[in-house]
């Protein structure tokens, strides 16, 4: 039998056991704002039995660990959808700062929508709108030869060649914005897998000496999610309770050593790519921020920009061809309308900005003669399709242009969106595992509690029973 001084003991051990499940309930309700804080339980198991004669008797119970309550399932669900949602909210940043470029409105449609259209769709205050009161200034010229129809022409050339400037610098912008965010991301990365190696090591030496490493395993977790929203992530379990990163195939961490890093390589023209710093390996992304920042400065920038390109450098090209056939109101000629090849060089003729009465719209070389054809023939390209712009018009072609930049960021939009959705069910799902309830845990404590205020009866007796034995002997 246990006798007094077995039962006193036995009595101890249930309040400190008790004592801990308090004290793990106070944790939790403790942490019930905390991110990224997994719920603990007391393991509470019966001690062991001795043999008597009258059969096996129980000796009280041990706290033999605090436990986690997590979801290994969700978690890896909840980083595989963090890639998914960072490659997303990438594109959509980078596509909201080249579409603030364009000066258009874009509807979630992705087409282009304005108070005041053209045929394309798009605002006045953009480049469609400029084109069409180029042409429109030209269509005015041709009716009304005058000093100020000639100077009306150069500023509706120059404010439309400014545009052009101004969008091709912007979409410049945005990509070197992308490849700063790059950068960043990378740098990051290397920050995120120099500490999972890190709480590897302590999280081992943790269980090794017989201790618990919950608050770091919660710390690990957290930042395998940032890091999967950086780039794509494959983890396998590794010794001593480590865990091992893999990305694209590259195994970046093993247990608490960092294999290798990540860094930014030039493959020409500023377009950034990720490798291996030690090993020089190419590294293949396939989601995560890092990859949505390549996709859309190779995808929808670099499309946008040569769109854009092709445009000026046809404008340039059409306009010229007529223009430079014609004559000045003196009879000269030799002087070209636009200067430059592209949208970022496209220009107004600086001696036709300075002289507008320069400019040769005539067909005859007979001075002061009333003769305006070409200035007419330039102003009917606003409605001629150009072979090399895909047989549209230039309005078209820009319309065309503007609305599949328009309908790649609704597209982002939506997947944002859903990402979001998805996250989200996916977090309440782990919450309603791994989350604090407050019901559940004041319920834990108060049974704690009871179960204390027993255990403490129980020495109290057996104290008073001690007492009495002792009476007796005196």
């Amino acid at each position: 039998m246990l006798g007094l001084f077995g039962t006193l003991n036995m009595a101890a051990r249930s309040l400190q056991t008790q004592m801990t499940g308090v004290e793990v309930a106070g944790q939790n309700l403790a942490n019930i704002n905390t991110p990224g804080y997994s719920r603990q339980v007391v393991n509470i198991s019966e001690s062991s039995a001795f043999g008597t004669s009258v059969g096996p008797e129980g000796t009280g119970a041990n706290v033999t660990g605090i436990q986690q309550i997590v979801s290994s399932l969700l978690n890896s669900q909840i980083q595989s959808q963090g890639s998914t949602g960072g490659y997303w909210n990438a594109q959509q940043t980078t596509l909201q700062s080249a579409q603030n470029g364009l000066n258009e409105f874009l509807n979630g449609s992705g087409a282009t929508t304005s108070t005041t259209t053209t045929n394309s769709g798009t605002t006045d205050s953009g480049l469609s709108g400029q084109l069409t009161s180029l042409f429109n200034a030209f269509s005015s010229l041709a009716t009304s030869p005058s000093a100020s129809s000639q100077q009306t022409v150069i500023n509706a050339a120059q404010q439309l060649a400014t545009t052009f400037n101004q969008i091709s610098a912007q979409l410049g912008t945005a990509r070197e914005a992308a490849n700063t965010s790059l950068t960043n991301d990378v740098a990051s990365a290397n920050t995120l897998l120099s500490n999972i190696a890190a709480l590897n090591q302590q999280i081992g030496t943790a269980q090794f000496s017989g201790g618990t490493a919950n608050t770091l395993l919660d710390q690990r977790e957290q930042d395998l999610e940032k890091l999967s929203q950086l780039t794509n992530i494959t983890t396998s379990p590794g010794a001593n309770g480590a865990v091992n990163v893999t990305i694209s195939g590259h195994l970046l961490v093993t247990g608490n050593a960092v294999n290798d890093t990540l860094t930014t390589q030039d493959a020409g023209g500023g377009q950034l790519l990720v490798k291996t710093l030690a090993g020089n390996q190419p590294v293949s992304l396939t989601s995560g921020s890092m990859q949505g920042a390549i996709a859309v400065r190779d995808g929808e920038l670099t499309t946008m920009q040569n769109q854009i390109d092709s445009l000026a450098s046809n404008l340039v090209t059409a306009v010229n061809t007529i223009h430079n056939g014609g004559f000045n109101s003196a009879g000269g000629n030799g002087n070209a309308f636009f200067t430059g090849t592209n949208a970022a060089t496209i220009g107004v003729n600086a001696a036709l900005a300075n002289n507008p009465g320069l400019i040769q719209i005539s067909s005859s070389s007979t001075p002061n003669n009333t003769n305006t054809s070409l200035a007419l023939q330039i102003s009917q390209l606003a409605g001629t399709a150009q072979t090399s712009l895909n047989n549209q018009t230039f309005g078209d072609y820009y319309g065309t242009s503007v609305a599949g930049l328009g309908g790649a960021l609704a597209n982002a939009n939506t997947k944002v969106t859903d990402q979001a959705t998805v996250t989200n069910m996916l977090q309440t799902q782990r919450g309603s595992i791994s989350g604090v309830n407050t019901d559940e845990e004041m319920t834990n404590l108060m049974t704690f509690q009871r179960a204390y205020q027993a255990s403490a009866q129980v020495v109290t007796t057996v104290n008073s029973m001690m007492a009495d034995l002792l009476a007796m002997k005196g």
